[in-house]
Order: C-alpha cells, then sequence, then structure tokens
C-alpha cells in the first residue's frame, strides 16, 4: 500500500517491511507501515477494541481518539517514528508503534539509539500471536534504523502484553516504578530469541496445514449440474472417502429450487450456506476464481485448495493472475494449496478427507507424500496403490504458490501418524530452511526427496527462486549432511520409503543374503558390495527349499548377532509338469510373516521373480505392525499429553524429538516386508536405510566447535579490515583482494599464508630469495598457469642463487615474457600432500565448506567434499574421510600419515571467518601442504561483497512470488 502524496517527506515508504505472516492458530495476516491514508481504518479499529485493553495501551479511560491522536498515529518519518499495522481483509487488527527517545526518555533523533515501543491488539484477536509476530517485526525495523534498545511501560494487571515481552528471548531488565512495570529490551538477537522465533514459526506453520488437512466441512466450488466434471469428481471422491465431516456443493448456476448433489446440500454461494466452512475446494475457471475467494474469504473460510488451471503455467498474464490470487487469499486470512493442483489426502481415520482427483486412493498407511506435480502424484499413487502401501496424507501442490513442501515438514515433524516423509520437489524456495527443517524432521523420522530439473534449472511457473551455482552433486551431498535420503528417481523414493515406513533401521551394514536361487543371491551379493555394505556370502537353499525351510533360515539369520539385516531371495516352485505352482507365494509369505514377526527386530526385505501373489502376501499387515501413535515423531495434535504440564510457557526452542539414538525406529518390529522385481533396487533402498540409520546415530550426539579457536581469532579486528577493504561506498559486485589484503584478513583467523615476493626479472628474485632465505620456490602467478605445475610453472627446491637465476632463465624462454608470467619467490614449506580449502556462499544453498585434493583429483575427477557452514569438529572430521582419494592423507603404500588434526582445525578456522562475516563471499587456500607436522598455506585468494540478504533469519515472513 503505496503513501498519500502528503505523506512524511523524511523518508521514502518502506515497501519491504511489508510482509504476510502466519499466525499461532494457522490463519495469515498482513504486516505493513501505517500511512496518512489509514485514519479511518485506525478510528474504526480503536472503535472495535475493548475499554480495558484501551487502558491497558493509555493508562487511563480513552473512549475514542481525537483527531490529533489520529494525525500522530498515521503520521511517521520511518525512521524516528514508525508505526506498523496487522490487517486481515484490508482491515486493521493489531497496531504497533515505536519513537525514539533520548536518556531522560524525551523524543530524539539518531544517533540516540532507544526507542519507546507500544502495542494495541483488537481483544477478538487476542491470543493468536498477532503482539509475538508484531514484535519480531518492529525490532527488525528498529536496528534496520539503529536502534538497539526498546522500552516499554506496562500495567501490572496487563499480563498478556508482559509475557510477549518475557518469551520474546531477547535479553532485558524489568524494574516496577510508578506503579507500573519498566521493561528494557535488548533487541540484538540471541540464540534464545531466533530459536523462540523458529518455535513459534513451526508451530503456526504445522496448524496451518492442519486447518488444511483436518477441516470439519468443506465445500466444492465448481460443482457440475450433471454428472462429470472437475468439481463433480472431487465430490465423489470426498464421498467415496467417506469424509467425518459436512460437505457442500457450490455451484452459482444452480437452480431456484435444486436442494441437493448426489445426497450433498447445494448452495449457490459460500454465503448461502449459513454455517461455517473450513476449506473450499476451488474448480472453476480462472477467470472466475477471485468472485469465489471473495465469497470464502468474507465469509471466514480457512483454506483453499485451487484445481483450476490458466495461471503461472500460461505466461506473464498468468504468473501476474496468480500472484493477485495469492494477494487476495491472504489479506482473508486464508491460505492455499495450488493452484494448478491435483488436491490433498488424508487417511486419518477421524477425518478420512479425499479432495482430491486420485483415480485410485491409497489405502490408509505411514507414509506422507508431498509433490510439486500432478502427473509425477498420479504415478506415485498408482505406484503405491500397487504395491499395497498406505498412506497417511498426499498433497500435490502444482504451481506451489503458497503452501510449500517447508510447510509440510513443519507438520509432520509432529504428526503421529507419519513415520515416514517423501517429497517430489523441482525447485527449493528458500533452501537454506527446508535444509534446517529436513534435519530437525530427519533427527526423528526419514525424508526422503527426489529433486527434479536437477539440471535444466527450471523452477515452479511464477516463482523468483534462487538458482544455485554448485554442482547437483554438492546438492546432493548438502541434503545427506541434513539427513535428507536423496534419491534419483521417483521409483527409488517408493522403494526406500515402503522400507523404511514398514520394517525397523539397521544397526550396521552387514548383510544375511538367503533363498532358492544360487544366481539371484550372486546378484543380491554384487549389488551389496557396490552400495558400500558388508553382506555375508549368500546361503543357497537350493531349488527345493519349502517355505518352512525359508522360515527356519530367516529365523537363524535373524537371531544371528553378526547379521544387521536381511534380503531373502525367491524364484518360482516349478512342479513337475513345468509349471509354475499356484499359491505358493501367499504360503511364502506367511512363513516369512511368521519368522520376521518371530526374532529380533532387523530389516527384512524380499527379492522375488514371478511369484505370483507373493508381494501382495508380503504387503499384508500383520499383527507387528507399529500402531499409529508409536512412531519415532514427538508427539503431536491429538496425540497423547506428556508429562510436560499444559500450561507450561512456550519452549525457547524447537521441541525436542525422541531419542535419536533408537536405530529400531520406525517400527518397533516388522511388520509389512517390502518386496521388489530386482536385487539391486532392494539393495539400494536397503543401504539409503543403513546410511540414515548411521545418520542418526551421529546426529544424537552432534559435534561443537572447539573453544580454543575463541583465543586465537579476532573477530572484531577483521571486522574492521572488511569495513576498511570495502570502502564507505561498497561496490554491490564486490572485489577480490590483494595477496597481501588476503594475508592480513586470514591472520586475524589464525590463518597464516606463506609470504610471496614479486619477482619481475632475475635480480628481484635473487634479492627475494636472499630475504626469505634458501631453498626457494619460482612460480609464476598468471591466472592461465596459476595452480598448474603440469605445465611448467613451478620450480622447486632452489638451493642458492644460480640454482634461481637459473631456473627463471628457463621459465621465460619456455612460458613467455616476465609481465605476462608475473613471478613471484616463496620459502620452500616442508613436503606434504597438496591440498585445497575453499568456503563460498550460493544464493540458493547459503555458505559452503568444501575440500579436496590439489590438482586432478578435485579439478578432474570431482573428488571433493562439502559441508554447510557453521562446520563442527565432527563436520571437519568426516569432510576430509569422505574424498575417495583420503586414503593418501593416511599412510597409503606405506607413506607417513599426514597432520590432520591441523587440517581440521584450518577447516573449522575458514568456516568461523564466512559465518561470522557475510561479507566474505568466497576463500579458497590452493595450495595448502599438509606434512607429518603442521600444514602450511602456499596461496590465498579472498572475495568480498556487501552481504547478501538472509531468508533464513530476520522476522518471521511467507514469501512472495
Amino acid at each position: 500500500m503505496q503513501p498519500a502524496p502528503e505523506q512524511s517527506p523524511h523518508h521514502a515508504y518502506p515497501d519491504h517491511w511489508e510482509a504476510d505472516v502466519v499466525l499461532r492458530d494457522g490463519g495469515t495476516a498482513r504486516i505493513r507501515p501505517i500511512t496518512t491514508d489509514d485514519a479511518e481504518r485506525l478510528v474504526s479499529f480503536y472503535e472495535h477494541v475493548s475499554d480495558e485493553s484501551k487502558y491497558y495501551r493509555f493508562f487511563a479511560p480513552y473512549p475514542r481518539l481525537s483527531d490529533r491522536d489520529v494525525h500522530r498515529f498515521t503520521h511517521h518519518d520511518y525512521v524516528d517514528r514508525v508505526g506498523l499495522a496487522v490487517t486481515v481483509g484490508g482491515e486493521f487488527i493489531a497496531t504497533v508503534r515505536y519513537d525514539r527517545i533520548d536518556e531522560r526518555g524525551r523524543p530524539a533523533s539518531a544517533p540516540a539509539d532507544e526507542a519507546e515501543v507500544a502495542f494495541l491488539v483488537q481483544d477478538a484477536h487476542q491470543g493468536r500471536g498477532v503482539a509475538s509476530a508484531l514484535l519480531e517485526h518492529i525490532a527488525a525495523v528498529a536496528r534496520e534504523r539503529g536502534i538497539r534498545r526498546f522500552a516499554a511501560e506496562v500495567l501490572p494487571a496487563n499480563t498478556k502484553m508482559i509475557k510477549v515481552f518475557r518469551d520474546a528471548g531477547y535479553t532485558q531488565q524489568r524494574s516496577f516504578e510508578d506503579g507500573s512495570v519498566h521493561l528494557t529490551l535488548d533487541l540484538e538477537p540471541t540464540a534464545e530469541s531466533l530459536a523462540v522465533q523458529r518455535g513459534r514459526e513451526h508451530r503456526a506453520e504445522a496448524r496451518s496445514v492442519q486447518r488444511l488437512l483436518a477441516p470439519g466441512s468443506v465445500a466444492v466450488i465448481g460443482v457440475g449440474r450433471t454428472p462429470g466434471g472437475v468439481g463433480r469428481t472431487v465430490l465423489r471422491n470426498l464421498l467415496g472417502a467417506g469424509f467425518t465431516g459436512r460437505t457442500y456443493a457450490v455451484n452459482h448456476a444452480f437452480a431456484e429450487g435444486r436442494d441437493t448433489v448426489d445426497g450433498v446440500p447445494a448452495h449457490r454461494s459460500i454465503g448461502e450456506i449459513g454455517e461455517p466452512v473450513d476449506l473450499a475446494v476451488v474448480a472453476v475457471p480462472a477467470d472466475r476464481v477471485p468472485e469465489a475467494v471473495e465469497d470464502c474469504g468474507e465469509h471466514g473460510v480457512q483454506g483453499l485448495v485451487v484445481l483450476s488451471a490458466g495461471y503461472a503455467e500460461w505466461g506473464a498474464e498468468g504468473r501476474e493472475r496468480q500472484r493477485e490470487l495469492v494477494r487476495q487469499a491472504r489479506s482473508y486470512g486464508m491460505r492455499i494449496i495450488g493452484p494448478n493442483a491435483f488436491g490433498l489426502i488424508n487417511n486419518a481415520e477421524t477425518v478420512r478427507l479425499n479432495a482430491s482427483l486420485a483415480p485410485e486412493p491409497p489405502a490408509p498407511g505411514r507414509i506422507g507424500l508431498f509433490t510439486q506435480s500432478g502427473a509425477i502424484g498420479i504415478a506415485l499413487l498408482s505406484g503405491l496403490y500397487r504395491r499395497g502401501a498406505g498412506l497417511s496424507t498426499f498433497i500435490s501442490a502444482g504451481n506451489r504458490a503458497d503452501i510449500s513442501g517447508n510447510d509440510f515438514l513443519q507438520y509432520w515433524y509432529e504428526d503421529p501418524n507419519t513415520d515416514v516423509a517423501l517429497l517430489y520437489l523441482e525447485s527449493i524456495g528458500n533452501p537454506r530452511k527446508f535444509t534446517r527443517l529436513a534435519r530437525r524432521t530427519a533427527a526423528v523420522k526419514p525424508v526422503v526427496v527426489v529433486k527434479g530439473a536437477r539440471h535444466s534449472g527450471s523452477t515452479p511457473p511464477g516463482h523468483a527462486v534462487p538458482v544455485s551455482r554448485i554442482p547437483d552433486a554438492t546438492v546432493s551431498a548438502l541434503m545427506r549432511q541434513a539427513g535428507v535420503i536423496r534419491v534419483d528417481t521417483v521409483t527409488e523414493m517408493v522403494d526406500a520409503g515402503l522400507l523404511l515406513a514398514d520394517q525397523p533401521l539397521p544397526a550396521g551394514p552387514r548383510v544375511a543374503i538367503l533363498g532358492n536361487s544360487e544366481s539371484l543371491g550372486l546378484l543380491t551379493y554384487d549389488a551389496c558390495l557396490a552400495e558400500g555394505l558388508r553382506p555375508r556370502p549368500p546361503l543357497d537353499l537350493t531349488t527345493a527349499a519349502t517355505p518352512q525351510d525359508f522360515r527356519d533360515a530367516l529365523s537363524r539369520a535373524l537371531a544371528d548377532e553378526g547379521c544387521d539385516s536381511v534380503i531373502v531371495t525367491a524364484i518360482p516352485w516349478v512342479g513337475e509338469d513345468g509349471e509354475a505352482e499356484a499359491g505358493d507365494g501367499e504360503v511364502l509369505a506367511a512363513a516369512l510373516h511368521t519368522a520376521a514377526a518371530a526374532g529380533p527386530a532387523k530389516p527384512v526385505a524380499v527379492v522375488h521373480v514371478e511369484i505370483g501373489g507373493l508381494a501382495e502376501a508380503l504387503s499384508a499387515a500383520t499383527s507387528t505392525v507399529t500402531q499409529p501413535g508409536t512412531g519415532t515423531g514427538p508427539p503431536g495434535p491429538g496425540a497423547a499429553p506428556t508429562t510436560t504440564p499444559a500450561a507450561a510457557p512456550e519452549p525457547a526452542a524447537a521441541p525436542a524429538g525422541p531419542d535419536c539414538g533408537d536405530d529400531s525406529a520406525p517400527g518397533t518390529g516388522p511388520g509389512r516386508i517390502p518386496a521388489y522385481p530386482a536385487a539391486e533396487r532392494a539393495v539400494r533402498a536397503l543401504a539409503e536405510a543403513v546410511r540414515y540409520a548411521q545418520w542418526r546415530r551421529q546426529a544424537a550426539l552432534p559435534g561443537k566447535v572447539p573453544e580454543f579457536l575463541d583465543d586465537t581469532i579476532d573477530g572484531p579486528g577483521a571486522a574492521g579490515l572488511i569495513d576498511t577493504f570495502l570502502g564507505p561506498e561498497p561496490d554491490p559486485r564486490g572485489r577480490s583482494l590483494t595477496h597481501a589484503e588476503a594475508g592480513e584478513l586470514l591472520g586475524r583467523y589464525g590463518i597464516t599464508v606463506r609470504p610471496t615476493l614479486p619477482a619481475p626479472d632475475p635480480d628481484a628474485a635473487v634479492a627475494a630469495a636472499a630475504r626469505l632465505g634458501y631453498p626457494v620456490a619460482l612460480k609464476t602467478t598468471a591466472p592461465h598457469l596459476r595452480h598448474r605445475a603440469d605445465l611448467g610453472g613451478v620450480r622447486l627446491d632452489l638451493a642458492d642463487e644460480d640454482a634461481l637465476r637459473r631456473a627463471y632463465g628457463e621459465l621465460t624462454d619456455l612460458l613467455g615474457k616476465p609481465v605476462e608470467l608475473q613471478p613471484v619467490v616463496q620459502a620452500m614449506a616442508p613436503r606434504g600432500v597438496d591440498t585445497v580449502v575453499r568456503a563460498t556462499i550460493d544464493p540458493a544453498a547459503g555458505a559452503v565448506l568444501s575440500f579436496g585434493l590439489a590438482g586432478a583429483p578435485s579439478e578432474l575427477l570431482g573428488d571433493t567434499a562439502h559441508r554447510l557452514v557453521p562446520a563442527t569438529d565432527r563436520d571437519a572430521a568426516e569432510l576430509i574421510r569422505s574424498i575417495r582419494a583420503a586414503p593418501v592423507l593416511f599412510g597409503w603404500r606405506g607413506a607417513a600419515p599426514v597432520d590432520t588434526a591441523s587440517l581440521e582445525e584450518l577447516l573449522l578456522r575458514v568456516s568461523r571467518l564466512v559465518d561470522d562475516h557475510p561479507e566474505v563471499v568466497s576463500v579458497a587456500l590452493e595450495p595448502v601442504v599438509v606434512a607429518t607436522q603442521g600444514l602450511t598455506v602456499l596461496g590465498a585468494s579472498v572475495r568480498l561483497s556487501p552481504p547478501p540478504a538472509r531468508t533464513d533469519l530476520g522476522p518471521r515472513r511467507l514469501p512472495n512470488y
């Protein structure tokens, strides 16, 4: 909303302060600066505030605002005087204002860094977390304007407002003066304030999804007057699933006297229903959607599923139509799945919602599925249906204009009905947030992701998604660091999901293989080795094996303490007439179920070749399958109460999950046994489970940043250097530091770069060597020759002046003139292994720390490992051990092991530098020579730039596409 022309000229209208937020109850609201055009809205808002709330705000009876009050509260300079409003449906529901003050509490301007702050929330909207959201946003505004502290006077009886300040997580002081509570808040974000903010974000976004998945009533807008069509199909699916709530059919073209459609009450608008509607499924042409959204918003509908097409997938006009759809829905406090969505399903027995176009509705189960593609959603539903798998929830988000995979990760984290989360993503709108949520969720239940558009760089229509500059293999490595199971195809996602949902996690990589086919057993054995598992020699039961033989062999394998999981291979029994014997599949399945149920909790998978009825029988639930509520997630809405008192205050951190070291999760024992038509598919799924279980065990004991680093790091000094290097008006494109500047900055973090001296001619080279001391190295620094010893641009171990002059002559004769080569002289470092350490800021992934061996291994073969910043001691140790060439560092072929402890420390120092100073957008240390004792950094380059915007910090806000 732009200000009127008479708006105060002190500062332009700050439209970047506008934000959509999700409130505690899952509804949305808009926060924006107050302008001079808001006088009537302010008066109307104040009339709907109770006398008690007015008293709490002004410390006296204050029935109405005077003209002077209205002018004061709507005229701001957006620097020393700022007012923000929360709006729903275009009307104010809350306001906050700060006024900058001096040390005596009088109005002031900068450099005064304190402000008085006051809130007012309509009584009907109190308890929705409005004031908490407003505090986050007004604090961010104040920091931007140089204000460091808030002062507030609160009446002791105003306990709700005192709690808002107390629970915010900021450092604060409190005193009682003249009958009121005086509060002072330090606005510098703290670990506690960030944890509080993220905890509130989690609860609000999870609640917003729950409102969509568990509505008490659903209206389908666009139900056809005759059978057929999208709206009628959705209505039929709702009825067929046995939805437990109320259902309504809406079509503005229904005849006056028409009361029902397919036995459901029929109405011409939402307003005619006369009862609350929680969810509306919109299936009308795109040009009629705004009318339907307005009808829903005006009558209190909480959420929308927009099946209608004709939006961003249709070009520029459709993109603008989609953005307007989101703006319109959010203005009424509604969230959207879609547009161009396929629908959503919730199989909970208390809901039984199928508001989708799914032709084959899935059975109830423990898998949550999110897709950005309707076609992929259909394929996944069909595949799961054929294999007897069940779903807890299904969402196909279409153009993903609002609700995203991040929202469903928030919901699934504490959903007691979901044990495994499967996501098909074509883009990640907020990668840092996705990584954070995925890591938290993966600590309690598996998260399996297929990333589409990995190489094309495509994004959902109408979205502005940051484009990653790092290779897809790096993205995959970073996902795995967060505990995400990244697979390549939707088939692999289903394969892994079935095993993870139905079987306990393996305690290790040791695999027993048994079956009635030697060849199939050998294929399975080879596949295990290829996936990094440790298979035992296959046990051949011979083709004469009976189901009883299978049961006995499986029982022995499960009881063997040297075995962590079992793969059973089976081929059909052939009778004397050469035909496969019918009914053997069911018999074998029963035998395997019996053995699995009686043995220790270890995962079992079956590889079979055309055994009729086996897969279906194995997928049938048994009495040992985990019952709802016994999954690995933390208790959620509807779960049994815990020992935590219900009235306890909001925790400062996100809710902790269960014991992450429980390797038998997600199930307490074997239930359905997943069956696969190929050994490679079964082994790949098992290998993913093994790697995930290992990550879970490690996540239970997270790493840390060693305290000794603090004593050798000068953060303020580095910040001062960065300000100096960037200058008062930094170039937005950034700048690369000189060798001397880079060395000085790195030195503030305890990283010493071996000095180099320029050698523009042989005499200068000799003089440089005399300063540095022999032996020395002579090398070129021209961009096309840097780090290319193979091209002859480096001469090592030059012991005296004669050797140096001779090498200088050879270098210039071979490669060109000194002005082209830019030669330098450097003192020799102890012999060791040449490595490279890099850190970069990627627009999509954030800060990434990388490590590899210098030269061909990293540059030609791509043998580089990556971790997200900030890195812990565990991350650093894993980083140097996860490259394929790691044995070179640990004594390969009889060589002496190098000092990996010093290398780990260097990685941690680089991580700290990049994490502490977002202006450092690139660091490259190459080569880093790691010797048996210590290491030497021979080359360094650093690039600075004004810090990029962080989408994962600051006040909560929904993305705007």
